[in-house]
């Protein structure tokens, strides 16, 4: 192999021409400012698209934010009332049942739930 003819030459230069590219393509996969061929970088511009959805992500956080502070009050009210009404639950429980006047509550219906109703 000749180090100094120009098929060398042309070689070092279409792989360096490679892998410039394929650094590029990297960076703009992974959304990295790209170089330019003077080293200088340049941003990718934002469409109106881009620049609408970002919008969008910041109101949906906003919400994601207050449904968050929503969520943290629910949850201590049902916290500390949750104690309070199992005490009363038990308190209930603890306390004879009322008498019931049947007489008063009695429509005067029979129930008869082993006849079903046909249609």
């Amino acid at each position: 192999m000749d180090w100094g003819g120009p098929s060398f030459v042309i070689a070092i230069i279409a792989i360096s021409t490679a892998g410039w590219i394929i650094n590029n393509w990297i960076r703009a996969k992974h959304g990295y400012s790209l170089e330019d061929e003077w080293g200088g970088k340049t941003e990718r511009a934002d469409t109106g698209e881009t620049k609408r959805l970002k919008a969008e992500n910041a109101e949906l956080r906003d919400q994601v934010e207050s449904m968050q502070d929503r969520m943290v009050n629910l949850e201590r009210i049902v916290t500390d009332r949750g104690y309070s009404l199992s005490d009363e639950i038990e308190a209930l429980r603890d306390r004879p049942a009322p008498k019931v006047n049947h007489s008063r509550s009695d429509s005067g219906v029979p129930l008869n739930l082993d006849k079903k109703e046909l249609s």
